[in-house]
């Protein structure tokens, strides 16, 4: 056997220069080839961050519909401080509902927004409002109650008009009026008061009489009814005097409010007025 040409395992190898720029042997190269592999921190799970021009368009949109709100909202403000501005200046108050605390349902604030010399006139007139509703609630379960017992169907239902209707009209008639009166100094106000007040005086004595005008009188508690229906029956006779009672003195407290010695301070000057009560 030739064995001229085997390598001699202990012979060393031929070594080779990588960066020389002469072509090596490919048999006689023992480095090994360099694989290629993607840059990145994970060979597996690199992603590419692709950020599309369309967010970048919408984030611009965005932005100029909120600039758009927000100049929309500053418009309005102005504009609404405007209006307040201008109802201040022409003297109109701004009533929010403040009464009865529970459930407000009417502006009320005598302490602040009265004039203290007329004060004691519009607590006056606030406790003839809350009388008349007082009496004509009250007149309603008298009446029911002489329902009951046999008084009829009709003047049941006339006593809840007279409820339903007594209780705002006479604030809105001539207790607002009043109010309103006082605190702004209009003389036209005061004159609306002063007539529909009146016709509340008037109505006081004819409740507190009660004469057998309609369904016999019996649809009002006065002195009269009271009278016909005590005989007949004892309970029914007792409610309707302590409505009597009532409407007595809510005639007084109106009497009392339209004296002369209360409606003397209007607009400022010593005004005496006599509506003829007294």
């Amino acid at each position: 056997m030739n064995r001229h040409h085997d390598p001699n395992p202990f012979d060393e190898e031929e070594e080779v220069n990588p960066f020389s720029k002469g072509t090596a042997p490919a048999s006689k190269s023992r480095l090994p080839p360099l694989a290629s592999e993607p840059l990145g921190f994970g060979q597996k799970h690199d992603a590419t961050v692709d950020i599309p021009l369309d967010t970048m368009n919408d984030s611009k949109e965005k932005v100029k519909e909120l600039a758009s709100w927000e100049a929309d909202l500053k418009r309005r403000e102005r504009e609404i401080k405007r209006r307040e501005d201008a109802v201040s200046k022409a003297n109109v108050p701004l009533d929010d509902k403040n009464w009865p605390p529970c459930f407000p349902i009417i502006h009320h604030d005598i302490a602040n927004e009265i004039p203290v010399h007329a004060q004691r006139l519009q607590y006056l007139a606030f406790a003839s409002w809350l009388g008349i509703v007082l009496c004509l609630t009250f007149n309603v379960l008298a009446v029911t109650v002489c329902w009951i017992r046999g008084g009829g169907v009709k003047i049941f239902f006339l006593a809840i008009i007279y409820a339903l209707m007594g209780c705002p009209l006479s604030y809105v008639l001539w207790y607002r009026p009043l109010y309103r009166a006082m605190r702004t100094d209009s003389a036209l106000n005061f004159s609306w008061f002063f007539l529909f007040y009146l016709l509340h005086v008037g109505f006081c004595i004819f409740a507190a009489i009660a004469p057998p005008i309609v369904f016999h009188g019996k649809s009002l508690t006065g002195i009269l009814a009271a009278i016909d229906v005590f005989s007949d029956h004892v309970l029914v006779g007792v409610y309707f005097l302590l409505g009597w009672v009532r409407f007595i003195l809510l005639g007084v407290t109106a009497e009392h409010v339209g004296s002369s010695e209360n409606l003397h301070v209007f607009q400022g000057t010593q005004v005496i007025f006599d509506p003829g009560f007294s």
